[in-house]
């Protein structure tokens, strides 16, 4: 199942994507289940999965605006250099004991065809290609072996980045990953029951038509179940808690760096999920 949030004649609503179209779910489970956490806090993806069963879709694609796949979660937390290759870049040779992590502020992150805003105040708006775990089942001190029962799906997520900002402390980056509107997330949620994230996923980002990041999920340093595993030693994940896995190497790279510019596009490409796409505008 695809679960995708959206505004459709004028109202906030959830659906499954079939096909071309949304089936809403909102219309179908009424009271109780808003939107896509409530539907995660509730356990309730499987009465989710019967009430499409057969379903015709109510909009078409076209119709909907979507919406970050999870309004309002509790927490985003990030991981940092988290691909072999790009561990290296960094001139380190030796995988690290721990991952490196940072949060991000939902505000932070746009839906998919929404525009990523450059501040004015710094023209080093840069990308990052990510694919993202949604919790759906809570849990604290979670086993590697039982870790990918508590994920309910997967997304993809531009970890958009203010480089210059994030030089600004000394220990720490959260300056410049959590501007406004300067990242995206979506464009939807594919359930884990339609994916197997046993396997290696494999992720492409394009800019403006290059292909700039190439990698699969097999040269992550820290899996996905050691992240689960890790970050609920010490904090209780919950429904609708997003992980935001880490990216890839750039292919090219330009020495100074050269920032996203109004007018670049951005495509963020995983078969298994789809395309989150993203133009970028100045700030007014």
């Amino acid at each position: 199942m695809k679960l995708a949030s959206y505004k459709v004649r004028g109202r906030e609503s959830y659906g499954a994507v079939v096909g071309e179209g949304v089936v809403d779910l909102k219309l179908r489970l009424g009271a109780g289940y808003d939107g896509v956490l409530d539907l995660l806090r509730a356990g309730a993806l499987d009465k989710a999965n019967a009430a499409i069963r057969g379903a015709r879709p109510d909009f078409t694609l076209r119709e909907v605006e979507l919406l970050p796949p999870v309004l309002a979660p509790e927490k985003i937390l990030c991981i940092g250099i988290n691909y072999a290759n790009r561990n290296a870049d960094y001139g380190d040779q030796d995988v690290p004991k721990y991952p490196s992590m940072f949060y991000r502020a939902p505000s932070s992150l746009v839906a998919h065809m929404q525009p990523i805003v450059r501040p004015r105040e710094s023209i080093e708006l840069d990308y990052e290609g990510e694919i993202a775990l949604v919790i759906g089942k809570g849990g604290r001190r979670i086993s590697q072996s039982d870790a990918l029962h508590h994920v309910a799906g997967v997304t993809l997520c531009n970890e958009g980045t203010i480089r210059d900002w994030i030089r600004h402390g000394k220990f720490n980056v959260t300056q410049g990953k959590n501007w406004d509107a300067t990242g995206s997330i979506g464009p939807w949620i594919v359930t884990s029951d339609e994916i197997d994230l046993a396997q290696p996923l494999h992720l492409t980002v394009k800019l403006n038509d290059d292909v700039t990041q190439d990698d699969t999920t097999a040269n992550l340093i820290k899996s996905f179940t050691e992240i689960i595993a890790y970050v609920s030693t010490f904090m209780t994940l919950k429904p609708g808690d997003i992980i935001v896995t880490g990216t890839p190497v750039k292919l090219r790279r330009s020495d100074p760096p050269v920032g996203l510019k109004p007018g670049d596009t951005i495509e963020i490409t995983c078969p298994q999920i789809g395309t989150l796409r993203n133009m970028v505008v100045a700030e007014q």
